[in-house]
């Protein structure tokens, strides 16, 4: 019963990376999710209207109740945070990915999150 969407809004093909998987270890299978990759002018309106911050974010997370949420994730800023963090693209487009389901927990960044985000990077071998 995995209830999980993703779509784009945005030219090009997806990454191969196993959203499902990640999804269902950190959020379970009956919360549903829905990720959504958009471009810059979306995320910085997204991120305007939500959080009053005029910048385009690499992730949105929007919980919509306990069981339910959607993540916004911009590629091209997640690529450029990936060589800064000397990480793979798709191990850091994961690695975020993580981070934002973790927000979607209800977590804030902090040593507990950070905790939780480094368990899930030796679980899921990410690079």
């Amino acid at each position: 019963m995995d209830q999980f969407s993703v779509s784009k809004t945005i030219k090009g093909t997806l990454p191969r990376v196993p959203f499902i998987v990640y999804k269902n270890t950190v959020l379970g299978k009956k919360y549903s999710l829905s990720l959504v990759f958009a471009g810059d002018t979306r995320m910085r309106k997204l991120n305007q209207q939500y959080r009053k911050k005029d910048y385009v974010p690499d992730i949105l997370s929007f919980p919509l109740s306990k069981t339910e949420g959607e993540i916004y994730i911009n590629l091209r800023k997640t690529y450029t945070h990936a060589k800064i963090h000397e990480m793979t693209k798709n191990g850091f487009l994961a690695f975020l990915f993580i981070h934002g389901m973790l927000h979607l927990k209800g977590m804030g960044h902090g040593s507990r999150m950070e905790s939780e985000e480094r368990k899930y990077k030796r679980f899921f071998k990410l690079a």
